[in-house]
Formats: structure tokens, C-alpha cells, sequence
């Protein structure tokens, strides 16, 4: 039976204006899941949609305009590491993540802080927006928000395919329905698949086949399956990730290794069948040193390979045997597949995004909170400890406000424009990737992402402590080419306690070898005096002309002996000394909206001005109120926003919303305005 192709397959999808389609009555649009072909038996349960993908098309995609990614994936590359164990080109890091429920997972974040908002994107090459369940859905499309936060940095995103076991609810008839064929061979669910991620703007898909009771007929089936998925979605660059349950017999066996019942879905005789290979949580250390030889031989290398570490119930305190994965001594054996690495929120007691960041620092990056100077090991190997670190930002303009993509306020030029507390991770700044180098001869300050104030978003960076010596922080690492204009600003503010003296540093040249500091050349930036309020301070680095910037730093001093307070809430580097605006969207316009008495649910939409404009980093929406202050509602890196409930502000006649579009050093355009009548 032959394979064939795939059905005919549109280009990387266009969202259509939302209207286009009719939205769901409430207006909320949430991330996506399916079922194959086949719906279950019986009614879904309360805020449950069944949806069939066989039968889905973006055309009549309701929320597709919601759930579309914008942001390209970034090119990476890989600067000398801090840490002296740290290496490139051996073992990567993926990681399955839950950030919501599989039903009711807003497609553009919620008014709320306690998230998992994810920022150590630089030890991550692969995430999974891991979900399904079988009375929701068992095909499940990341939302954009995660999409476009991890392209940003450089990491690719696939949705999920959980085939159930049977004791969770699995049907093999699900099964069956993926990998059906019609009448010239084609496997339909492949080319749908495919056009979701092309649609939606992801990376790819992990197939997880964990229903058992099929049989060798069926198994081969599900190889072919793969290659047609494979073969179909090789133009848009997507990838596919096999997890090691089903095996060559068509039973359920989770084998821990990469062997003979498994392999022919990663490598059969035709070539390549999955990317990659996620093996079940059952290996043993020489299990994982046969698999890697294995995909050696298979000319597929030991890397493509991921031993599951479940940190879902322990974190840091997960036993593993580490030295059988990425060992000190000798080379890395296979790579890391972290599994529900979002403990880091879900066990705290205090769930506020500082206490978060503080305990998912520690998680990637190591007890001592500085990859450059390790702690002695526990039973805990932090990722920063064995892989190198990772970087975007290698073009100009750059600017980075340190926002996590969550908060407890939002802050305009320092300034709160909303009170409330708010997630949307495309929001995010390309932060530092190294949490957090500093060099001091004296007592070490906390260096932490802080929420009680900011410049722009949501925190901004805290430097606090005694400073008995001057301290140089490293922020990020780059590849940023300078000319006679470029500029450098800060924006930063001192609180109680001495002024700090400020510098910048500027690194022209990288480290000799993994785990040598990095060389600035500094620059004096002033100094910040106590409670005077944000300062810029505007750097030239016309003396750097011609060389590359192959990091940024910061170095304070005190002038006194209490301890300090030093908040840095933007950082930027342009190569024109104008900071001109970007254009203003077009044609703004109310799609939907529903009322309830005094508060009104809205779906917005714009379009990206015409002409050769460039592509902003984000768009925000505010609210003008009556006396003409404006209210921050939202941002995203799309089109297309919805508001659940908003409340008449007195006898206001009509709601007016202003749209601007952001750049990436946040300068604002002029608003586009479009009014809602009461």
C-alpha cells in the first residue's frame, strides 16, 4: 500500500480578520485541541468543545487571528560559556510543559501574575506545549503567546499528540483515526496536522502513542504515518518528536532506550522517520550508553536522543543519575528532556512572580545563582552547569526593559498605567541568558527580576546589598555590530540608601575558554542619586567603531557603606542617535462584543501599516477614560486582542481604544483610535 502525498497544503497561513469566521458566544478565545477524526461518545463537560481536525480549516477558524504566532524563529548563536563544564555541540535541552489546562487555556494571556512565565530560554533548543486528555482533546496547538516568547529567543515549539493509555481514557480507535488513509494512500490527519502548525505558526509536533492493543499492522502503519508527516511538513521547517511507548509490535512497552523493538520510528531502512527520540523515563545508565551508540550507527547521532528526567513532583531534588546523561569527565552520552520543569511555580507556597523567578533561577541555573562560579553539586546538575548558553541578539536595534511577561502592574515610563495583574508571555524581553554573572571583589549583592517597580512592562533588574566593592553584572551576551553612531541607554533609578555610580561595560572580544570572564571596556553613566527618580543615561560608543560587542554588562559602586537599591529598567543599543517612532496600525475596528449591564467583552483587530514599515516587536492597547487619562488593557505580537470584561467608566457614552504599535527599543507610534458606543 503505497504512501503517497500528502494532500495539497496551503503556504505559512495568514490570519484572517476575526469576524470572518463566527466567534464563540462568550467572545474568549483559548488555544486549540482535537480530536483526529471521530468525536467520543456522550456530551463534553462544562467549557469542553469537541472539534474534529479532520474538519478544521482556517478559514473557519473562529480564533485563528488569536492563536497565530507572528514572531519568526530567531537565529541563534552560541558565545564562549561562564561555566567551566558548560559545552556546545553535545547534549541539548527539551522540555514538556503544562502552562495551562487543555480546555480554557486563553490564547493571549489573563489577568493574572501567577504563571509560568518561562525566561531561560538560552539552555532550551525544543519545547513541547504539553496537554491533552481524552474527555478534551488529544491534539493540542501551543498559543501564540509561548510561540512567540520562545522564537524570540531562538527555540522551536511543537504541539502535542497524546494518544492516551487506556487507563486514562484511551481509545485505539483514536489511534486508528490518525493514521487513516484514503482511497490513493494519502494520510489526511498528516497534511491537517501540517496545516495547523503552517496556520498557527509553530514547529512541529511530538507524537505520543501511548494506547495500547494494536498490533504490527498497525504499527507499521503509524511509521508511515510519521514519514508522511515528516515528508508533508519538511517545506515549513517543522519537525517531528517520537516518545518511546508504542513499539514495532503495535503493544504499548516503554523501553528506556533507543533498541531494536523502537528504532524503525526514528530510523527504518527508507532513511530518517522522527527528528528526534523522547525515551521514556525507564533508563538505566547502560540503556542510555547502548542507545547512543545505537543512533551513532544509525548516522542519526547519540544527540537526537532525550533522556526523560520527570522533575514534575520533586524539581532540584529529582534523583538522577546525571553522569549517565551529560557526565563531567567525558563526553555528553545523549541529550536532556526535562518533563514539567514548571515546578518551579507549582510547588510554592508563595506563588508571586519574584518568589517564582527566584526558584526557577536556582532550577536552571545552580544553587550559587551564578553559572560563572558553580556550587558544590548535590543531587541536582542545572542545565547552566552542563550546556552552553545560548543568545539572539546579534542585530541593531536592541532593547531589553526586563520584563518577564508577567506582573503585578503595568508600568509606562515609569509610570503605572494599569493596577491589575496580568500574563502574556509574547510580551517578554529578550533577557539575559546567563542568571546572573557577577564579578566583585567584595560581598556579593542579590541580583534578581523584581516585580514592586519597573520602567516599562511588568519589573525591571534589582540590584541589592552591602557594596563593599564596586560589582559588574553580566547582562547579555551578543554579536552586535557598532559604527560611529551607536548609542547606548540606560534607564535607571536608586532607591533608599547611598548613590550609586554607575558604568557600562562593552565586551569587544570573547573568552579564550569555558569558565574565563569575559573583558569590558567601561563607560561612565553617571550616577544615580537616592530616591530622585528614573534617570537616562545615553552612552556613545562611537571609540568602538568597527568592532563587534560581544556582551553588555553593568558595574555599580556605591558612595557609602549601607546597603543599596539600584534598579535598572531599560537597556538599549541603536545605531542612529534618532529614535524615530514606528508607523501607526491600520484600521482598528470592534469585530464582536457582548454586554452584560455595565461591562462589555470585546474582540479588537487591526492591520500592520502599509508600505515598508518594518515589523514592530509588539502592539498594545489602552483605554482613554472620560478626562483623557489612558489605561494600559493589553499587548500582543499579533493583530487581534479580546477583553472579557470591561467597565463603563461612569456615564461615559462610548468605550475608545487606542492602538500603538511598539518597536524594539519601545519607541510608540501615534494611536490609531476606534470607539465602542454604550
Amino acid at each position: 500500500m503505497g504512501v503517497g502525498p500528502p494532500p495539497p497544503l496551503p503556504g505559512p497561513a495568514r490570519a484572517p480578520r476575526p469576524g470572518a469566521a463566527a466567534a464563540p458566544a462568550d467572545l474568549a478565545p483559548y488555544a486549540s485541541y482535537w480530536f483526529p477524526d471521530a468525536l467520543p461518545p456522550g456530551v463534553p463537560g462544562p467549557g469542553i468543545v469537541w472539534r474534529s481536525l479532520k474538519e478544521w480549516s482556517p478559514g473557519s477558524d473562529p480564533d485563528l487571528a488569536h492563536n497565530a504566532a507572528t514572531v519568526p524563529l530567531a537565529r541563534r548563536f552560541t558565545p564562549v560559556p561562564p561555566h567551566p563544564d558548560a559545552r556546545s555541540g553535545q547534549a541539548a535541552v527539551a522540555a514538556l510543559v503544562s502552562f495551562g489546562p487543555t480546555a480554557g487555556n486563553p490564547s493571549q494571556g489573563s489577568a493574572t501574575a501567577d504563571y509560568y512565565a518561562l525566561s531561560h530560554w538560552a539552555y532550551l533548543d525544543e519545547l513541547v506545549f504539553w496537554g491533552g486528555s481524552a474527555g478534551e482533546g488529544i491534539v493540542l496547538a501551543p498559543n501564540a503567546p509561548v510561540v512567540d516568547a520562545a522564537h524570540r529567543h531562538g527555540v522551536r515549539v511543537l504541539g502535542n499528540v497524546f494518544l492516551p493509555p487506556v487507563a486514562h481514557g484511551g481509545d485505539l480507535r483514536w489511534t486508528r483515526d490518525l493514521v487513516q488513509q484514503d482511497a490513493r494512500g494519502r494520510f489526511p490527519i498528516a497534511g491537517q496536522l501540517v496545516r495547523v502548525a503552517a496556520a498557527y505558526g509553530f514547529d512541529g509536533w511530538f507524537v505520543n502513542a501511548e494506547t495500547d492493543g494494536g498490533d504490527s499492522v498497525l504499527a507499521g502503519r503509524m511509521r508511515a504515518f510519521l514519514r508522511a508527516l515528516r515528508a508533508a511538513g519538511a517545506p515549513y521547517g517543522l519537525r517531528i518528536t517520537w516518545y518511546d511507548a508504542m513499539n514495532t509490535t503495535g503493544r504499548v512497552g516503554w523501553q528506556g532506550a533507543l533498541n531494536e523493538l523502537n528504532q524503525e520510528f526514528f530510523e527504518d531502512r527508507s532513511g530518517p522517520v522522527a527528528d528526534t527520540v523522547f525515551l521514556d523515563f525507564r533508563w538505566t545508565p547502560e540503556k542510555l550508553a547502548a542507545s547512543g551508540a545505537l543512533a551513532d550507527r544509525l548516522g542519526r547521532g547519540r544527540h537526537r536522543l532525550w533522556a526523560g528526567v520527570d522533575v514534575q513532583a520533586r524539581g532540584w531534588d529529582s534523583p538522577t543519575p546525571w553522569e549517565a546523561i551529560v557526565p563531567r569527565g567525558r563526553d555528553h552520552v545523549v541529550s536532556i528532556g526535562l518533563y514539567r520543569p514548571e515546578w518551579t511555580r507549582d510547588h510554592l507556597a508563595d506563588r508571586s512572580p519574584g518568589a517564582f523567578h527566584r526558584a526557577d533561577d536556582r532550577f536552571w541555573t545552580g544553587a550559587s545563582l551564578d553559572p560563572s562560579r558553580p556550587a558544590p553539586e548535590d543531587t541536582w546538575r542545572a542545565p547552566a552547569t552542563a550546556v552552553a548558553d545560548r543568545s539572539t541578539v546579534a542585530a541593531l536595534p536592541f532593547g531589553c526593559s526586563f520584563n518577564t511577561g508577567h506582573g503585578e502592574r503595568w508600568y509606562e515610563d515609569g509610570r503605572v498605567t494599569s493596577a491589575e495583574p496580568w500574563n502574556h508571555l509574547g510580551l517578554q524581553d529578550r533577557l539575559p541568558g546567563r542568571r546572573w554573572v557577577v564579578d566583585t571583589a567584595g560581598a556579593r549583592p542579590s541580583v534578581t527580576l523584581d516585580f514592586a517597580d519597573a520602567w516599562r512592562g511588568g519589573s525591571s533588574l534589582l540590584v541589592a546589598g552591602a557594596l563593599t566593592a564596586p560589582a559588574a553584572v553580566g547582562l547579555h551576551s551578543t554579536r552586535l555590530p557598532l559604527d560611529r553612531s551607536a548609542v547606548l541607554e540606560l534607564v535607571h533609578r536608586c532607591g533608599p540608601g547611598p548613590a550609586v555610580a554607575v558604568e557600562v561595560g562593552v565586551a569587544t572580544r570573547e573568552p579564550a575558554r569555558a569558565g574565563e570572564p569575559v573583558a569590558y571596556i567601561w563607560f561612565p553613566a553617571g550616577t544615580a542619586a537616592p530616591r530622585a527618580g528614573w534617570r537616562t543615561a545615553r552612552v556613545g560608543l562611537g571609540a568602538l567603531a568597527g568592532a563587534t560587542a560581544y556582551g553588555l554588562a553593568v558595574r555599580v559602586r556605591a558612595h557609602g557603606k549601607r546597603p543599596v537599591a539600584w534598579r535598572l529598567g531599560a537597556l538599549t543599543v541603536r545605531d542612529t542617535p534618532a529614535r524615530p517612532r514606528p508607523a501607526a496600525p491600520a484600521a482598528p475596528a470592534v469585530d464582536a462584543s457582548a454586554r452584560d449591564g455595565d461591562t462589555v467583552a470585546v474582540r479588537l483587530s487591526w492591520r500592520r501599516a502599509a508600505g515598508p514599515v518594518g515589523h514592530p516587536r509588539h502592539y498594545e492597547v489602552s483605554r482613554v477614560l472620560p478626562g483623557g487619562a489612558r489605561r494600559f488593557l493589553g499587548g500582543t505580537c499579533g493583530t487581534a486582542l479580546h477583553f472579557p470584561a470591561l467597565p463603563r467608566a461612569g456615564r461615559e457614552r462610548a468605550v475608545v481604544f487606542e492602538v500603538r504599535a511598539v518597536d524594539e527599543t519601545y519607541a510608540m507610534s501615534a494611536p490609531a483610535r476606534v470607539t465602542l458606543p454604550w
